[in-house]
């Protein structure tokens, strides 16, 4: 019998908090990007933070996108600063990027590193008008 409040058919999920919709950033993100983040956080397991893998091809491919639009959706990830890239990856050795996304702490052989959220310091530029 599962405890009291628990649901476990649930399962996992990731929390949209108010801090986080209402930002800038997040309401600047095209939806190729929101889904993109949510796929990442689908992969974070509680402590495998930097360690989310996800190529340009299996993003497409599963997120019904072209790769030039995954591409994009993951630059617009990192420059708003919802994810980081953690290690490079390669494409002739078949391995995908490993990505950190900012709003879950890292395991790291030094310890754990808090949850960084560098959306918060993202910022709409202003567009220079002539009047």
């Amino acid at each position: 019998m599962a405890k009291k409040g628990k649901r476990p058919e649930e399962g996992q999920y990731a929390p949209l908090t108010y801090s986080l919709i209402r930002s800038p950033a997040w309401r600047s993100l095209s939806g190729p990007a929101i889904k993109v983040w949510i796929e990442l956080h689908s992969r974070y397991n509680g402590s495998n933070n930097g360690k989310l893998f996800l190529s340009l091809n299996e993003a497409a491919e599963i997120l019904g996108m072209g790769k030039a639009t995954a591409q994009r959706a993951f630059a617009e990830l990192s420059t708003k600063g919802f994810i980081a890239l953690v290690t490079e990856g390669n494409w002739y050795s078949r391995k995908a990027h490993e990505w950190r996304i900012t709003t879950k702490p890292m395991e790291t052989p030094k310890g754990r590193i808090l949850a960084t959220n560098d959306w918060h310091h993202w910022r709409l530029e202003k567009q220079n008008t002539v009047l």
